[in-house]
């Protein structure tokens, strides 16, 4: 059975990946940055590890992007579904 979430999940994903390119920032940078593997950035943007909120406000924190706005977004999706 599919996850009712799972839709929204991943345009979390897509707009964390879009506010990390819009940053300039390779996954390894932001690897770097949070002193993990490139391993673990990308297994958060191919959905095989999922985040949480602490590690979700500190990559945004990271990228620079406004978490409330990126939530927004994927809200209004969600809602349009």
């Amino acid at each position: 059975m599919k996850s009712i979430y799972q839709d929204a999940y991943r345009d979390l994903l897509t707009e964390l990946i879009k506010a990390r390119q819009a940053s300039g920032l390779t996954q390894q940078a932001v690897a770097d940055k949070l002193d993990r593997p490139q391993s673990f950035v990308s297994k958060i943007e191919h959905g095989e590890r999922r985040l949480d909120v602490i590690e979700f406000l500190e990559l945004c924190r990271l990228l620079k992007c406004d978490a409330h706005a990126l939530l927004k977004k994927v809200e209004a999706r969600t809602k349009r579904r």
